[in-house]
C-alpha cells in the first residue's frame, strides 16, 4: 500500500502521477458526459429544426455538431491540463496550440456562415439549383482569402512580425496580378456572369456568328454545345464584351416573311391578297397576327409582307406553324387563281422593216 502511495506521489516534470491520472480521468469523464448530453440535445434540436420552414436553424445545428462539439472537447483537454503545474515553456506551447485550434475553428465557422449566406441569397433571388452548385468556385476563393487572413492573424498572435510578410505579399500580389491579367479578367467576368445572369445553364444563345446551348460556366471559360454537336469554348471576358442573343428567355417569336405574286394579277384579286394572307395566319393556333400589306413592287413580283407572332420560344413549333401557313397560302391562292411570281425575263423582239423605194 505504501509502495502504491509512493508511486502515485512520484513527480515527473513538476507534477505527481496522481495529478496526471486525475487529469486523464477528468478528461474521459467530461468527454463522455459531453457526448451523452450532446447526443440528446442535438437530436432534439434536429427535430425542432425540421418543423420550421427556415434553413437557418438547420445551419446552426450543423455548425454545433461540426465545429462546436470538437471545440468543446479541445477546451476540456485544455482546462484539464491547466490544472497541472507546467513550466513556462510547456505553458507557452499549450497556449499556442490552443490559439491555433481556436483560429482553425473560427475560420471554419466563418467560412460556413459566408457559404450559407451566399446560397441563401441566391435562392431568394430564384437562382436555379444547378447555378447554386456552381458557387463552389466562389467559395474556394472566399476560403483562400479567409485562410490567408487567418494565417496572418495567427502569426501576429504568436508574436511574429507580420509587417514584412504583408509587404511581401502585397508586392508579390501586384506582380502576380500583372503577370496574370487575362486570368484575373476572366475571373472577374465570371462574377459578372454569375450575379448579372445574362444566361443560365441550358440557355440557347448566339454570340457573334456562333450559337449553342450553355453547358458549363467556369471560372475562366464558358462552354456551349453547338447545333453541329461540337463544343464551343469562350473566355468569360469574350462573352461579357459581346452582344449575346438569349433565345431561352424569348417569350414570343416575331416572324416576318414575304410572298410575291405575278404582275398579271387582276386588281380585284390583288385587293383580296392581304385578307387571304391574314386568314392563313389566323387559322393556326398559338399565334398573334400583326399585319399583311402590299409592301413594294419587285423586279418581277408584287411583294406582300406578313408579320405575326408565335406565342412560344420553341423553334420546332415555330417551324411547324410556318409550314402550315405556307401550305394554307398555297391552297388559298390556288382556289382564287392567284399565281406566285418567280424570276423570269421577257424578251421583246421588234422587227426592223426596211422602207420601200418609190419608182417612177
Amino acid at each position: 500500500m505504501d509502495s502504491m502511495t509512493n508511486l502515485l506521489n512520484t513527480q515527473y516534470a513538476g507534477n505527481t502521477i496522481r495529478a496526471y491520472l486525475l487529469v486523464i480521468a477528468s478528461i474521459l469523464i467530461f468527454c463522455i458526459a459531453l457526448r451523452i448530453v450532446a447526443n440528446i440535445v442535438i437530436a432534439r434540436l434536429k427535430k425542432l429544426s425540421q418543423k420550421t420552414n427556415t434553413t437557418l436553424d438547420d445551419f446552426i445545428v450543423q455548425q454545433i455538431e461540426r465545429n462546436g462539439l470538437p471545440l468543446l472537447y479541445v477546451l476540456i483537454v485544455y482546462w484539464s491540463i491547466g490544472t497541472l503545474h507546467l513550466s513556462e515553456k510547456a505553458a507557452t506551447i499549450v497556449h499556442h496550440l490552443m490559439t491555433v485550434i481556436e483560429t482553425f475553428f473560427a475560420i471554419r465557422v466563418l467560412s460556413g456562415l459566408l457559404a450559407y449566406s451566399l446560397k441563401n441569397y441566391l435562392r431568394q433571388k430564384n437562382y436555379p439549383e444547378e447555378r447554386i452548385k456552381q458557387t463552389r468556385g466562389i467559395i474556394i476563393i472566399i476560403n483562400l482569402i479567409l485562410w490567408s487572413i487567418g494565417v496572418v492573424f495567427l502569426l501576429s498572435n504568436l508574436g511574429y512580425n507580420v509587417a514584412t510578410l504583408i509587404t511581401g505579399l502585397g508586392i508579390g500580389g501586384v506582380a502576380i496580378a500583372l503577370a496574370s491579367q487575362t486570368i484575373l479578367s476572366d475571373l472577374f467576368c465570371y462574377f459578372i456572369i454569375f450575379f448579372d445572369r445574362p444566361f443560365e445553364l441550358g440557355d440557347f444563345i448566339i454570340v457573334g456568328d456562333k450559337m449553342g446551348t450553355v453547358e458549363h460556366i467556369g471560372l475562366k471559360t464558358t462552354r456551349l454545345r453547338s447545333l453541329g454537336g461540337e463544343q464551343l469554348i469562350f473566355s468569360n471576358k469574350d462573352l461579357t464584351d459581346s452582344r449575346i442573343h438569349n433565345y431561352k428567355r424569348m417569350e414570343q417569336r416575331r416572324v416576318v416573311f414575304r410572298v410575291g405574286i405575278v404582275y398579271e394579277t387582276p386588281f380585284e384579286k390583288l385587293q383580296r391578297v392581304s385578307e387571304l394572307l391574314k386568314q392563313a395566319v389566323l387559322m393556326q393556333a398559338d399565334v398573334r397576327f400583326d399585319r399583311a400589306h402590299f409592301a413594294s413592287y419587285g423586279d418581277f413580283a408584287l411583294i406582300f409582307e406578313i408579320v405575326y407572332y408565335v406565342l412560344s420560344a420553341d423553334y420546332n413549333k415555330y417551324m411547324d406553324i410556318q409550314q402550315a401557313i405556307n401550305l394554307q397560302i398555297f391552297r388559298l391562292f390556288q382556289q382564287e387563281g392567284i399565281a406566285f411570281a418567280y424570276p423570269h425575263q421577257v424578251v421583246e423582239l421588234i422587227a426592223n422593216k426596211a422602207p420601200s423605194l418609190a419608182t417612177d
